[in-house]
């Protein structure tokens, strides 16, 4: 239940604990409802403090979804953050739900790799950072979805003579006042840092769009867009871009005339492949008043200028790649035959891969659902398919 803490278990004298690797939302989710039914966890993260992916986000961030919707088990986020939890609150909420559920972390520790435990004993084998070898009875994988920012290797990038970062070094507008800026990519980071960017003092702010993005309303008359990604999850894909064709027409304006045209596919085809919807905090109405340019894809460095794929050429002075990141399982499962072509997991949640029972893979989705939502229902499944396990032994 909402704000009772799992019960006071003696659960140290189990040999072989479950591992839960990450301390950010879903492995903190993790390790708590695994608790709740009486199985040692231990939460084993790289760097000193939990929530450190949260802790890096630029300034003004908010969760696109509820606070009642985005809360993970066994602690309800309090009212007073608002209905838009903010980035700093996100992480007092993650510090306090670590101590509320009295977890077990173990910081400082990178497990570098997974192998299977020895033969006849079954379980898992996990190796980390200083020479450490721990044995698990199952493990849950909580790395985080955007885990290694990714710059694209544009033609030229060593003759710009401007600041080149990706979105994951971007605070606040602060260091841009006056100064022209690109913004690349056009989902949900890279059109909130532009709006950022717009109303923060910079001179100039384009957005380099490739694909033009679904943009929907955060909310639309009190009903938040999560409530009716929750809703359309499980309906035909036609039906469904079929109804966010005529919601998008209905509250969100044409920007054809500002260059960024509605999308040719349909929106939840585009989520299928990976694309989330942006949910406007900004951008339509910085577009429409000419704070934010569109323009095109970038293609390449010339020295101080970028060249854009309709052959166009800009020198901002900087440019802040909203690009996206890899989830970097590679080294850690990669061998266990478990990732997909992309390297995300073939199993996610309770679903385990065949001949890799145990294994457990959680918070490397991007649902329209909201992802808090899903980490906390992944939490509560894994640890009914662990607790059952357990007792199966």
């Amino acid at each position: 239940m909402p704000g009772v803490p799992a019960p006071a278990v003696d659960m140290t004298t189990q040999p072989r604990p479950v591992y839960v690797i990450g301390a950010g939302p879903g492995g903190l989710a993790a390790a708590a409802a695994l608790r709740a039914r009486g199985v040692r966890a231990v939460v084993v993260e790289k760097s000193d403090t939990v929530g450190t992916s949260w802790r890096r986000h630029y300034d003004r961030l908010h969760l696109h979804t509820t606070r009642r919707l985005s809360a993970l088990p066994g602690l309800a986020m309090p009212r007073r953050f608002g209905r838009w939890v903010s980035r700093d609150n996100v992480v007092r909420y993650l510090e306090k739900y670590a101590e509320f559920h009295e977890l077990e972390l173990v910081t400082g520790v990178e497990v570098t790799r997974i192998e299977p435990g020895p033969e006849g004993e079954g379980g898992w084998t996990l190796h980390a950072s200083g020479g450490r070898v721990l044995t698990a009875a199952a493990v849950v994988v909580a790395t985080g979805f955007n885990h290694t920012p990714e710059l694209p290797d544009w033609p030229g990038t060593d003759s710009y003579g401007g600041r080149l970062l990706h979105a994951a070094d971007y605070r606040n507008p602060e260091p841009y006042a006056g100064q022209d800026v690109l913004v690349v990519g056009a989902g949900n980071t890279g059109a909130e840092i532009a709006a950022d960017l717009a109303e923060g003092g910079a001179a100039r702010v384009r957005i380099a769009v490739r694909t033009a993005p679904h943009i929907m309303r955060r909310s639309t008359a009190g009903w938040p867009a999560q409530r009716s990604g929750i809703l359309v999850r499980r309906l035909p894909v036609g039906l469904v871009d079929r109804l966010g064709a005529l919601v998008a027409r209905a509250s969100v304006p044409d920007l054809s005339a500002y260059g960024l045209p509605r999308p040719a596919t349909g929106l939840y085809s585009r989520v299928r492949e990976g694309a989330i919807p942006v949910q406007d905090v900004g951008l339509v109405d910085a577009v429409r008043a000419g704070r934010v340019e569109p323009v095109a894809a970038v293609e390449s460095f010339d020295g101080p200028e970028v060249v854009l794929a309709d052959g166009s050429r800009i020198t901002p002075d900087a440019v802040i790649a909203a690009t996206g990141y890899s989830r970097r399982l590679e080294e850690l499962v990669g061998h266990l035959g478990v990732l997909d072509e992309r390297g995300r997991p073939r199993a996610h949640g309770a679903r385990t891969n065949e001949g890799a029972r145990g294994l457990y893979f959680t918070g490397f989705t991007n649902p329209i659902s909201g992802m808090f939502r899903e980490m906390a229902l992944d939490a509560e499944r894994i640890a009914k398919a662990v607790a059952r396990q357990t007792a199966d032994r």
